[in-house]
């Protein structure tokens, strides 16, 4: 491997491993929210041990995605500075809010809302934990604006003295077509990750808690309702994503769909495709007529370009280019294979996770106490495959996108530091990898842990509402809840 691989591939494992945690932080805040509120309308002292028991779940989760969360931004000055000249900015904007205001919303709130349970009055407790969430949608709004911006740049000028992209439109690259697309379809896919988490890990002690059937089967039935009304979500804001990745980025659609020759009409949607290793040429094909046209233009007649004529167009428009490191046709192609089959495997992955949702739900019915002893294994698979669905979405858009780094304004191999060497190279990427390899160990292994506990029995957090005043409690220190 080359400098540009081996960057390519630490950028790659510590992105893959950080997107574990963030859909899990984005939806379990709601989720977690939602069982508080709960408890506070009903005072059902189930829905407070499900608050208390997914809550260490969620701050484990929150605090191994927040370092590893850390290290992204070093890598943009590690291994991709003239990436980071070019693009800084366009980004210094929207990533210095995202990190003075979200981030901070939710730091602080998280705080109060975990050491607050006996000082701040019940309802203004369970805001501080709706706050927080509404802090993580904020920073993902940030944060996807700017990988928006990598997709489909607006809103800036190409400054040719100094190299660099200049922002000249904020509003243009907050609301890119491409980041009002992929925001609802995110999120959405945040909330059912995080609601077959809870299915999974109830389902899991259902089986196990005999006395506590009950407690598990509320998070069950959440869980189900929230998936699946996530994965209707997930379907209908992908089905606009696909549109206009038709629109913009007409080589992605082309290699998820394996499709080299343009069809003018009627093209037909691949359920199989086997092509050389290469992926330059298709050998075996079981397609259905008309859909991609359908799914990429919205008509069963609409135009969707094919690979080859792209390749040309592609090198005739920006091969050119005295400043571009890629002649050849074929290096404006994505890897065909990978971008094939991770578009397949977010999609089937997250349906079969729905999928086993609804038969969780189902089982569950009308008070339903099931107790097959497949029932918590099944469970338990439905967040693993939720968890790899987001991770081949995320390498899908980002390996479909090559060989850009910014799409049509500079490519992956010319945003590589230059002054780093391969060594120092593979010494980053040896000793990233290591670490979140120890980090994985101790998510695992904290998860595990609180899991196989179980939910705490009921224990009412004193309201300070109904405390008698006393001076003294002015200065009592805040009490961590956990």
């Amino acid at each position: 491997m080359d400098l540009v691989d081996i960057a390519r591939w630490q950028f790659g494992i510590t992105t893959v491993f950080h997107y574990l945690f963030v859909p899990l932080t984005i939806g379990l805040t709601a989720l977690v929210a939602v069982m508080e509120t709960a408890w506070l309308r009903t005072r059902n002292p189930e829905w407070l041990r499900l608050t208390k028991f997914f809550g260490k779940l969620m701050l484990v989760n929150f605090a191994i995605g927040v370092v590893t969360g850390i290290v992204q931004e070093f890598q943009f000055g590690m291994n991709w500075s003239d990436y980071s000249r070019f693009v800084g900015d366009v980004f210094g904007a929207p990533l210095a809010i995202e990190a003075l205001l979200a981030f901070f919303l939710e730091s602080t709130f998280l705080g109060l809302w975990i050491f607050g349970w006996d000082r701040l009055p019940r309802p203004l407790h369970a805001a501080c934990l709706w706050i927080v969430h509404l802090g993580t949608l904020a920073s993902s709004w940030f944060i996807l604006a700017a990988n928006s911006w990598m997709q489909h740049p607006v809103g800036y000028r190409y400054d040719q003295e100094t190299g660099r992209a200049e922002l000249t439109d904020f509003a243009a690259v907050m609301f890119n077509k491409v980041q009002l697309a992929t925001f609802p379809h995110v999120i959405l896919a945040a909330y059912m990750t995080a609601a077959v988490f809870v299915l999974g890990i109830c389902g899991w002690l259902y089986v196990r808690r005999a006395a506590d059937r009950g407690l598990y089967r509320k998070g069950i039935r959440l869980g189900a309702v929230v998936a699946v009304i996530g994965f209707a979500g997930v379907a209908i804001s992908g089905d606009v994503q696909g549109k206009i990745m038709t629109e913009v980025q007409p080589m992605k659609m082309a290699a998820a769909e394996a499709l080299y020759e343009t069809s003018d009409s009627c093209a037909p949607f691949s359920v199989l495709t086997i092509g050389t290793p290469d992926g330059k040429e298709e050998k075996f094909a079981i397609t259905v007529p008309c859909v991609l046209s359908f799914l990429g233009t919205g008509s069963f007649e609409g135009r969707v370009e094919g690979i080859n004529d792209l390749r040309e167009q592609y090198a005739a428009t920006y091969g050119q280019d005295p400043g571009a490191s890629y002649y050849s046709p074929d290096d404006f192609t994505p890897i065909i294979p990978v971008t094939y089959w991770t578009f397949r495997w977010m999609m089937g992955l997250g349906a079969a996770a729905t999928l086993g949702a609804v038969v969780l739900l189902w089982l569950t019915r009308g008070g339903r106490t099931p107790a097959f002893r497949w029932f918590g294994a099944v469970a338990l698979s439905l967040p693993v495959m939720a968890l790899l669905a987001n991770s081949a979405g995320w390498i899908f858009t980002e390996m479909g996108r090559q060989p850009w780094v910014v799409f049509g304004l500079m490519t992956t191999r010319n945003a590589v530091s230059p002054g780093i060497s391969e060594t120092e190279a593979w010494i980053s990427l040896l000793a990233l990898t290591s670490l979140y390899g120890f980090l994985a160990v101790i998510e695992v292994g904290l998860l595990r842990r609180i899991v196989r506990k179980g939910a705490e029995p009921f224990q009412e957090p004193p309201d300070p509402s109904l405390r008698s005043p006393d001076t003294s409690e002015d200065d009592r220190p805040l009490t961590f809840a956990y």
